[in-house]
């Protein structure tokens, strides 16, 4: 079993919550809610400074603010998706703001529906593990085709998340609604990942393709979950 680490550097770890000693870092929140107004977002991306609109690309206004460092996608229909935030307050707090904006600009906008729609985390266990044999074990769950994408795809039953597991140690988990179900998660999985630790440090490292992204998933690495699971969709826009 790990040795109990800081949560966020500050707090001693609950033991009774985290067995393993290791909390997952939420990495990011994205949200939806609903303004209840058309919009015109040509008129949105003119008068506001800090957005973008180019509906040959994307049919929806990109907008950014930053605290909460945040990006909003604002569509013509009234829907917003909020995306970047660390926690599920920050999350909230950065769509209340993008509302205020709208609001400002002249539109009667309103706050309903907010929803957390998926949560992104991220945790190391600080130990090389056996890919091949983790997917071989547990063939039912698991996808890794190292030709593709060098990590290996868990697809967990309960509760429904989807984590990336690099032989390296490092761990990506998503799919969540709330943060629980990101521990829940990491809680089953970490026994699993024990049993298929690696006796000595393999020749690839997956830190090397993580951390200059500063463990956010690539978009070539969330499409291929998406078109191989179906899995961590946003709902209602």
């Amino acid at each position: 079993m790990a040795d109990p680490v800081l949560e966020g550097g500050s707090q001693p770890v609950d033991l009774a919550k985290h067995p393993s000693g290791i909390v997952p870092t939420l990495q990011n929140i994205v949200s939806t809610v609903n303004l209840d107004c058309k919009l015109d977002l040509k008129s949105i991306a003119l008068q506001a400074r800090n957005a973008e609109y180019n509906p040959k690309r994307f049919a929806a206004v990109i907008m950014r603010i930053r605290d909460p460092k945040t990006t909003a996608l604002i569509f013509a229909s009234g829907k917003m998706v909020c995306t970047g935030a660390k926690s599920e307050q920050q999350s909230k707090l950065a769509a209340r703001k993008y509302a205020r904006i709208i609001q400002k600009l002249g539109f009667p906008a309103k706050f309903k529906d907010f929803k957390i729609q998926n949560i992104v985390g991220s945790c190391d266990v600080k130990f090389p593990i056996r890919l091949e044999g983790l997917a071989y074990s547990h063939g039912a769950f698991s996808s890794y085709e190292p030709e593709l994408f060098p990590g290996l795809i868990y697809r967990m039953k309960q509760p429904k998340i989807v984590l990336l597991i690099f032989v390296s140690g490092k761990i990506v988990l998503t799919g969540a609604k709330v943060r629980d179900e990101t521990y829940t998660a990491f809680e089953n999985i970490y026994p699993v990942l024990t049993e298929f630790r690696k006796t000595q440090q393999c020749s690839f490292d997956e830190v090397g393709f993580l951390e200059p992204l500063g463990w956010k998933i690539t978009l070539m690495s969330m499409k291929f979950i998406l078109h191989r699971w179906g899995s961590c969709q946003i709902e209602d826009i």
